[in-house]
């Protein structure tokens, strides 16, 4: 029955055969040719950089969709289960039937009789071992353990059935992204694809296969081969082709080599063990090697691969391995765990209180900034003696400062002015954003966040040279961020209301996703001989292995491979039977990847930004999502979506600047509910402090910001009130009066006495000295109080002396003056020429008008639907031009050719035949096949059906752009018509 049922999938996904009786495609393009519109839109969704240009016909398609860069980049996007079949096909052979694939994912059934069990046992299969078995190979299970075998038995059904149910939508997938087409009995990988996971001495494949026998005997003596032969018991032949041929039959016998494996001498079974699941090759010397290893070598169950190199056989290995591709396939997404669940409530009012939070040190930082921002690093970015200095003023660490100060750029409130003295500055956007209610500033913070390429969490690390990372610096965009931030939330979603996820199984939830690549696909082609490192700036030089069947960290190729034999085997790692130490293979690092590292970074950064409360996704974080936030919600969190072509080869719809606009409004609206409504007032106490009880309006938190020192901030902001605050009110231009009238109206209690009197007593001292300049002077009608700074020992640095008995002069600028009276406990006043007081207050710096950082998008952005249907519609109506049936040109009418050709070149005819035929055409209304030069000298072939001549023009419709055009017949090459008229 099971088998039935994935037989009506694969099918139905399009693996089957033809039911309309056609040919077989022989080609990718003619495959595309079947297909309908839908899927072809689906392939350029999943796909986007094949439309960069649109291609002109469907051969332009296909032989884009085979390019290397193309391909790396598909497979790069694919689930660990479609990835894991795509290399169950690269070592598989081509063309492959679908029994085969299914054969090497799910592997053979434990056998019947014990003796085939014992026979694999003793060669190192591991007994009964199932897909996904902890145990190594050659731990079978005890025999009075049955018990805990038949357990295993049963996981090792259960997940045969997984992978032969999940199997059709695997390779519905590939054969979506062009990555396979044929038929259902003729598989086909696409030639790039299959080099990049194919393989070879160095590359690896991840499945931890190694050549084949065919591969691995290239070049062998045909007396070896013969002897290889005698040795395996199997007869003679006549040419070294049959010798392989004879090799691989035996080895793909399972019975045959259960009987030749039962005859092996002590450590046979443990060496090949060692290399069942890679990696295949090992060093020895050939020339003296153990008993086991010779007996294997022999008989061609080891095969040299140079002078001090072997290689298990593919063949053999799979033997071992009872057929199995993958020591661990992983046909349906891990769940996703909820590690707490907190009340939905809690959880947005956690968030709300933690946006507020972030509102408030945006501000916070933006306002330390405005009037001394710190300086641009000549590479560009922020020192780390500012990043400190930010990190002390807003009293949090310094990664959390990075952070603030990258979201503040990437949303367009800062940027550097421009100037000679080039420093970070507010932009002319930050006093609209200070202008909008608090719920809209959050919005707009989030909605940039969401969409910034740049990471902060990178900075303080080191680049590709050596050169450390700092804030507002280059090199801190990764493309993927964005999606991977998005990706982490719609994962929440899909988590009950009020759920925590697991942060351990949200990676892994990732992992399964969009697995980190090595080797060629991570280095993007570029194999090293010791295998690539992580795709991206992660896990740099980790050659470890994909999955529990991956290839080891060592041995990738024949000069570096897993063990070294020599006297026997010696090696790197552990040493096992006969003198075998060999470097077993290994589960991938547990090194973080880029991506990993991203998730990571976004957890913590919605939490701090408040699109999270708790761990848990907020009301408000939800709708920044829109859709995706319902649908990952329907899906739910057990496994992957229900295995359709469309759910597989649809990516998400690009978010329209539109529609990214109301998805913000509309978590605005959502959050302005649960944040405190703004203050008018204050609680005015007789220590000089004033407690605000939450948010205060901004007129009265600029004032106050002016008038008293903040001395603690949280739910409620402690204003402390000290004679260098009033003072500095005072120089504001505020009148002692005024500010007991602003007082009075904003304080909830009684302005206290103390307070009354420290306004009074510094308004009565501020401004009774002035100062101007000369160099500069001091002047005050009380002589006594000028006398008192004369004999003052402190002021001996201002260098004064007495002009008049109410002036004094200092060699000492009048800046330099004013600080050195006030430091002495004075409250001098700068006046001007003309004798007025000089109201000073910290001037506002902004930079011109600056636009937000663009995001450095991760390939082409996905298309539309609108796009998706004029490109479709174009590539067919190429694709007709390129392959309609037509009659040969007029100018080679005679020569008695009248069959119909197809993909011709370019028609060419005299002018006196070209406008015949098109006048002709257009007084049948029939459409006819031209070749055109545009004027920038590009040739192409259209099918138009003419409607009018004249004036040299010929105006029609053309098929190929489906729209009227008028072309001059100066520019036509020749014409011809179809064979089969075009409607």
């Amino acid at each position: 029955m099971s088998s039935s049922r994935n037989r009506e999938a694969c099918v139905t996904a399009g693996t089957g055969p033809d039911a309309s009786g056609r040919a077989a495609p022989r080609t990718l393009a003619e495959e595309l040719r079947t297909r309908p519109d839908e899927a072809l839109a689906a392939l350029l969704r999943a796909r986007p950089d094949l439309l960069s240009p649109v291609p002109g016909d469907l051969t332009q398609l296909a032989t884009r969709a085979g390019t290397r860069a193309s391909v790396v980049r598909a497979v790069e996007r694919l689930d660990r289960f479609a990835l894991q079949t795509a290399e169950a096909l690269a070592v598989a052979p081509d063309p492959c039937p679908y029994e085969t694939l299914s054969a090497l994912m799910t592997g053979d059934a434990p056998a019947a009789d014990e003796g085939a069990d014992a026979a694999r046992g003793a060669a190192g299969e591991g007994g009964a071992a199932a897909p996904g078995d902890a145990a190594g190979p050659g731990d079978a299970a005890p025999a009075t353990n049955r018990d805990a075998a038949a357990d295993r038995d049963a996981a090792a059904a259960a997940l045969r059935d997984r992978v032969a149910a999940e199997l059709p939508r695997a390779v519905a997938t590939l054969r979506a992204q062009a990555l396979v087409w044929g038929g259902d009995d003729r598989l086909r990988l696409v030639r790039t694809a299959r080099e990049l996971l194919a393989p070879s001495p160095t590359s690896p494949s991840p499945t931890g296969l190694g050549p084949t026998v065919h591969e691995a005997t290239a070049g062998m003596s045909p007396g070896r081969l013969q002897e290889l032969l005698a040795a395996a018991g199997l007869p003679a032949t006549h040419d070294p082709v049959t010798a392989v041929a004879a090799l691989t039959e035996l080895f793909d016998d399972r019975d045959r080599m259960a009987a030749l494996l039962a005859g092996a001498p002590d450590g046979a079974a443990a060496v090949l063990a060692r290399l069942t699941w890679g990696p295949p090759y090992g060093e020895v010397s050939v020339a003296s090697p153990t008993p086991a290893v010779a007996w294997l070598l022999d008989r061609g169950l080891l095969l040299p691969s140079g002078p001090r190199n072997v290689v298990l056989p593919r063949e053999v290995a799979l033997h071992l391995r009872r057929g199995r591709a993958h020591r661990a396939p992983e046909p349906v997404a891990p769940p996703l765990a909820s590690a707490a669940q907190h009340d939905p409530q809690a959880v947005d009012k956690a968030a709300a209180g933690q946006a507020f939070t972030a509102l408030a040190t945006v501000e916070e930082l933006l306002g330390e900034w405005e009037s001394a921002g710190p300086p641009v690093l000549r590479a560009g970015g922020l020192s780390v003696r500012d990043l400190k200095r930010t990190a002390v003023a807003l009293d949090v660490s310094e990664p959390v400062a990075a952070f603030w100060i990258e979201l503040a750029y990437a949303a367009g409130l800062l940027a550097s002015d421009g100037e000679t003295d080039e420093r970070y500055a507010p932009t002319p956007a930050y006093d609209d954003w200070l202008r909008l209610p608090a719920q809209e500033r959050w919005a707009a913070l989030a909605t940039a966040w969401l969409a910034a390429t740049r990471t902060s969490g990178l900075i303080g690390g080191r680049d590709s040279k050596g050169r450390t990372l700092s804030a507002l610096g280059a090199d801190l965009d990764r493309s993927p961020a964005p999606e991977v931030r998005r990706r982490v939330l719609e994962l929440l979603a899909a988590l009950p209301p009020g759920a925590a996820p697991d942060p351990d199984a949200l990676l892994t939830r990732l992992r399964w996703e969009r697995p980190a690549h090595r080797g060629p696909l991570g280095a993007a082609g570029a194999a090293g001989p010791a295998g690539a490192g992580a795709r991206g700036a992660g896990a740099a030089g980790s050659a470890g292995a994909r999955g529990a069947g991956g290839v080891g960290a060592a041995g990738t190729a024949p000069q570096g491979a897993s063990g070294t034999w020599a006297s026997g085997v010696t090696g790197a790692v552990g040493t096992g039977a006969g003198g075998l130490t060999t470097a077993s293979a290994t589960t991938a690092t547990t090194r973080d990847d880029l991506r990993s590292r991203l998730a990571r970074w976004t957890l913590s950064e919605a939490e701090m930004l408040g699109v999270t409360g708790r761990a848990a996704l907020s009301a408000h974080g939800r709708a920044l999502l829109g859709p995706a936030a319902e649908a990952a919600q329907a899906t739910g969190t057990a496994q992957a979506p229900p295995a359709t072509t469309e759910t597989l080869t649809t990516a998400p719809p690009a978010t329209t600047p539109a529609e990214a606009a109301a998805l913000a409004a509309e978590a605005a609206r959502l959050l302005a509910p649960l944040l405190p409504e703004p203050l008018d007032h204050v609680l005015l106490q007789a220590d000089l402090t004033a407690v605000a009880p939450g948010p205060l309006e901004r007129p009265l938190a600029d004032a106050l910001g002016i008038l008293a020192e903040i001395e603690s901030k949280g739910g409620a902001t402690v204003y402390r009130f000290t004679p260098a605050s009033v003072r500095r009110a005072l120089d504001a231009g505020r009148a002692a009066d005024d500010l007991h009238t602003f007082l009075a109206a904003h304080s909830r209690t009684p302005v206290p006495q103390p307070l009354t009197y420290l306004i009074d007593d510094v308004a009565r001292k501020h401004g009774h000295l002035r100062i101007g300049a000369a160099s500069a002077y001091l002047r005050c009608d009380d002589e006594t109080l000028l006398a008192e700074i004369l004999a003052d020992r402190r002021s001996a640095g201002l260098r004064l002396r007495r002009l008049a008995p109410t002036v004094l002069a200092a060699q000492a600028p009048p800046d330099a003056l004013l600080e050195g009276l006030r430091a002495m406990g004075y409250a001098p006043a700068a006046e001007s020429a003309e004798g007025d007081v000089l109201v000073t207050r910290a001037e506002a710096q902004r930079t011109p008008p600056r636009t937000p950082p663009a995001p450095v998008p991760d390939g082409p952005p996905v298309p539309d639907a609108t796009l998706l249907g004029a490109a479709v519609r174009a590539i067919r109506a190429g694709d007709l031009a390129a392959t309609a049936p037509h009659k040969p040109p007029a100018a080679t009418a005679g020569s008695g050719t009248t069959e119909a050709t197809t993909g011709a070149p370019l028609p060419r005819t005299t002018s006196a035949d070209t406008l015949a035929t098109v006048q002709a055409a257009a007084l049948t209304g029939s459409a006819v096949w031209i070749g055109y030069v545009n004027a920038d000298g590009a040739a192409s072939q259209r099918v138009i059906a003419p409607v009018r001549v004249e004036g040299g023009y010929v105006t029609a419709y053309d098929h190929t752009a489906d729209e009227i055009r008028t072309y001059p017949l100066h520019r036509i090459t020749g014409v011809a018509e179809l064979a089969d008229d075009v409607g």
